[in-house]
């Protein structure tokens, strides 16, 4: 399976989906078009999702998103809810800076909305 990467700008998170095992979501998301950004990546997790490894942790490090980003997010904890429901190994890692409480505060929404094993960890940055 091709390695999904794509590259932080100004407006949208890096993205690195490698199915050797590196999950990662890092930045701030706020693309102009949502849609267009993230259906690479939901294509992405629902083919990995036929072949996944034994064990995956995705680790999701925003620094800010916006309301239609979070939605989008929401989507993707749902595909990985999925993975887990079907008996796989899916964990969510979710980084937050320190004293960024609204980011610590979306992580734990997340955790209460959806069924995946979630690892809160702060940082200092």
């Amino acid at each position: 399976m091709e390695t999904l990467n794509i590259p932080a700008t100004e407006d949208t998170p890096e993205v690195i989906l490698d199915a050797s095992g590196k999950f990662l979501f890092s930045g701030k998301s706020l693309p102009e078009d949502v849609t267009s950004f993230y259906d690479p990546i939901i294509d992405w997790i629902e083919v990995y999702g036929q072949n996944p490894l034994k064990a995956s942790i995705f680790k999701f490090k925003f620094t800010y998103f916006n309301q239609e980003s979070s939605k989008i997010i929401l989507d993707i904890l749902m595909k990985l809810e999925f993975l887990s429901e079907s008996g796989e190994d899916v964990k969510v890692e979710w980084h937050y800076e320190e004293e960024d409480e609204e980011m610590e505060e979306a992580g734990e929404e997340y955790s209460y909305i959806v069924e995946v094993p979630f690892e809160m960890i702060a940082y200092e940055d």
